[in-house]
């Protein structure tokens, strides 16, 4: 799994900013919490089931 975190730098709008953090708050999630949850969404859509695999390697999905 996951050892390390490495920084995402984005620009949004602010009124977007403000309405995605509305909504994330409202499903009890943190926007952070929702935006990793969109990266392995896509990353898994463009890669497959076995993305983890492919990233971390297998001995490194069991964890």
């Amino acid at each position: 799994m996951e050892n390390r975190t490495a920084r995402l730098t984005l620009l949004i709008d602010p009124k977007k900013k403000a309405v995605f953090e509305q909504l994330c708050s409202r499903q009890d999630v943190t926007p952070s919490q929702m935006v990793r949850k969109f990266i392995r969404e896509f990353i898994e859509q463009e890669l497959g089931e076995d993305w983890q695999d492919q990233v971390y390697g297998k001995d490194d999905t069991l964890g």
